[in-house]
Formats: C-alpha cells, sequence, structure tokens
C-alpha cells in the first residue's frame, strides 16, 4: 500500500462526535464476541456459539463462530481506541448485515421481539464510522500524521 492510501485510510477529519460513537459501540461489541468467543457476560462460548450457528444453517458453524465473534471482539476494541477504524467499522458492518439477514429479520423490527432493531442501529453507526472515521481523538489520526 502506497503512503496515501494509508492516509485515506487512517486520516479523520471528524471531530469528537466520533469519539462519541466509537467508544460506546466498541465496548459493546467487545463484550457481545467475548460472549460468543469466551463465554464471558453470560455468553455462550465458542463451542455453544457454533453449536447455535450450525443449528440456524450458519455452516461451518465453528469457523463462522470465530470470525462473528472475532470480527466483534476485536474489531469493537479497534473501535475503542482508534485504530484501524474504517476497517474495524467494514467488518462489524458485514457481522450486523448477516445477523439481521439470518437470525432477526423474521422477527419484525422490535428488540422485544428478536427483531432487527438493535442490530440496525449499530450497523447505522459502523457505517458511519467507516465512512468519517475514528476522528480526531484516535490512534488513526495520530498515525496519519506520521
Amino acid at each position: 500500500m502506497t503512503n496515501s492510501t494509508l492516509k485515506k485510510i487512517f486520516l479523520s477529519k471528524a471531530g469528537i462526535a466520533a469519539l462519541i460513537l466509537r467508544v460506546p459501540v466498541g465496548l459493546i461489541l467487545a463484550a457481545h464476541g467475548a460472549q460468543k468467543l469466551f463465554g464471558w457476560f453470560g455468553g455462550n462460548g465458542l463451542a455453544g456459539t457454533a453449536g447455535w450457528m450450525s443449528s440456524i444453517g450458519i455452516e461451518p458453524g465453528y469457523l463462522m463462530a470465530i470470525l462473528a465473534g472475532s470480527a466483534e471482539f476485536f474489531g469493537g476494541l479497534a473501535l475503542v481506541l482508534g485504530l484501524l477504524t474504517r476497517p474495524a467499522a467494514v467488518v462489524a458492518a458485514f457481522t450486523m448485515i448477516v445477523a439481521i439477514f439470518s437470525v432477526h429479520i423474521s422477527n419484525g423490527l422490535f428488540a422485544s421481539n428478536n427483531g432487527y432493531e438493535y442490530a440496525l442501529t449499530l450497523l447505522v453507526v459502523l457505517v458511519s464510522l467507516a465512512i468519517q472515521g475514528g476522528g480526531h481523538l484516535s490512534l488513526d489520526n495520530q498515525l496519519a500524521k506520521k
């Protein structure tokens, strides 16, 4: 990758709003990923998540559990730090699209019915971060200046 390409990935002219979006959404994603990968916070862990994914037709369940859990856990941590914000947001957004259409869409909009409202909200924030980047207070911006 050229220096110019890297600057486009890292540099962000967004202000404090990016930080306000990044940190809570990053923490939420990291917690959900930790549930899938490690069984933390009442989650089922990798084996349980893999079995559940297989049961709803997302195969191979183990690989998909690793991919979804990693996208959420590591992507969430990256968002909190503002490091590789755009790539992390894109990968996590893709994960939300899969969640919406494979799990939630048939339940309607509302989260109270296991609908897609929550995943859609995360998707919108992630798309916003993918477009605007991590903002002024991000590791990305510090790296872009070097």
